[in-house]
Formats: structure tokens, C-alpha cells, sequence
């Protein structure tokens, strides 16, 4: 499985202790873990000249855009992000047709999440209760979420109507929601082109398998 580690500006300087965890567990698994999420120091949002187009400053907002790209064009398996309190993230990614995002604090969140409702992102939050022992948790929840194939359900008897809820609630939001190009060709331009940053186009190059979304991608760079 491909994974994908997106965190915006706010969670930018722990960008490395989340990425230490998730590719240890990852190996663990034999998963390949690409890094897109920010990684350099913390900057003050009243300095808006230390950004520029290669180090853009991403908001939770850009991260919706980022995983739903990956994930519609097959880059990316499994997208885990997050910001301060994991809820910006979650609602960001959560907008978009085909992303299904879990919010996650603990490792039974993980498990539960991907046994029952068989999603395809996580978030978390990096800053509140990001304390002592913090890296600990990390490496339990990636345990607890890439340990095991997803969709087996809990308790496990109730594994084929738990899926088929998860089924019915992904039929619900490709109905409610436009068609990813659509609705992304109806954004602000620079709000698009800001989340395609130069880790998000490596990761994607590498993976992408959809014509029309790498196209689309071509364009907007």
C-alpha cells in the first residue's frame, strides 16, 4: 500500500517525528510512505515573504485538495494528515467525493475506524494533546491502522453490513457531491495551484494512473 503524509504550516516543524513514526511502521508492513506534508521550521503568519512558490504556506484546506487528487488518480492508497486539533483536516478532506477521513487520537480509533467504516484517510491532531509520550502514540495508532487488512469489521460478524454501509455513505457522497474535476475546475485557480507543491508533484508523478486528473494537474502547474 502507498501512504501519504500531508500536514500544513501549523504542524509544519513536527512534520519529522510524524514521518519518523509512520515510515517505521510502514516498513513494518512492507507499505511505501511518501512524505507531502511541510516540513521546515515554524513561521510566523506575519511573514508571509519567508513562502514562496516552492515552500508555499498550506492551510488545512489545501490538504483536502492534495489527498482527493492522490487519491482519485491512484498515487496514493491511503492518505494520513492532520492539523493543530485534526478537525480543519478532517472537514477539508471529507468534502471532497471518493476521500472517506476518520478522526483519530488514540489507537482504537484507527482500528476501529478502518475495520468498520473501511476509509481511506486519517487525521490527527498534532497540536492538542501533543505532549509527552506523543511519538508513542503515533507509532501505536499506524501499528493498530497498517497492521491489518481493512474492512474485516467489529466485531467481526457484523463485517458484511458494516461494508455495505461504508458502500451506501461513498454512493451518497459521489451523488451529493460534483465530479472531482468539476468542482475543482470551479475553485480559485491559486488555491489549487498553491496545493501542488513540489512534494505533492513528486508523489504524484510517480503514481498518478489517470489521464484526465494528470492533465488537469499539467495544467494547473
Amino acid at each position: 500500500m502507498k501512504i501519504a503524509l500531508l500536514n500544513e504550516f501549523s504542524q509544519a516543524a513536527k512534520n519529522p517525528i510524524i514521518l519518523n513514526e509512520l515510515t517505521t511502521i510502514g516498513n513494518k508492513y512492507g507499505h511505501e510512505v511518501y512524505n507531502v506534508g511541510m516540513s521546515e521550521p515554524l513561521l510566523s503568519e506575519d511573514l508571509p515573504e519567508a513562502y514562496s512558490k516552492d515552500n508555499p504556506r498550506l492551510t488545512y484546506v489545501h490538504l483536502g485538495i492534495q489527498a482527493a487528487l492522490l487519491l482519485h488518480s491512484g498515487a496514493i492508497d491511503f492518505i494520513v494528515t492532520g492539523c493543530g486539533t485534526g478537525q480543519g483536516a478532517l472537514m477539508s478532506l471529507n468534502a471532497y467525493p471518493g476521500v472517506i477521513c476518520g478522526y483519530c487520537i488514540e489507537p482504537t480509533d484507527a482500528y476501529l475506524f478502518l475495520q468498520i467504516n473501511n476509509g481511506n484517510a486519517l487525521s490527527l491532531p498534532y497540536a492538542k494533546g501533543f505532549g509527552w509520550g506523543a511519538e508513542l502514540n503515533l507509532e501505536t495508532i499506524f501499528d493498530r491502522a497498517f497492521g491489518s487488512n481493512k474492512g474485516n469489521g467489529y466485531p467481526k460478524e457484523r463485517k458484511a453490513s458494516q461494508n455495505r454501509n461504508a458502500e451506501i455513505l461513498n454512493e451518497v457522497k459521489q451523488v451529493m457531491a460534483k465530479p472531482l474535476l468539476s468542482g475543482l475546475k470551479a475553485l480559485d485557480p491559486a488555491l489549487v495551484r498553491t496545493a501542488l507543491t513540489p512534494r505533492f508533484l513528486e508523489c504524484f508523478d510517480a503514481g498518478c494512473q489517470n489521464p484526465s486528473i494528470k492533465a488537469f494537474v499539467e495544467k494547473m502547474r
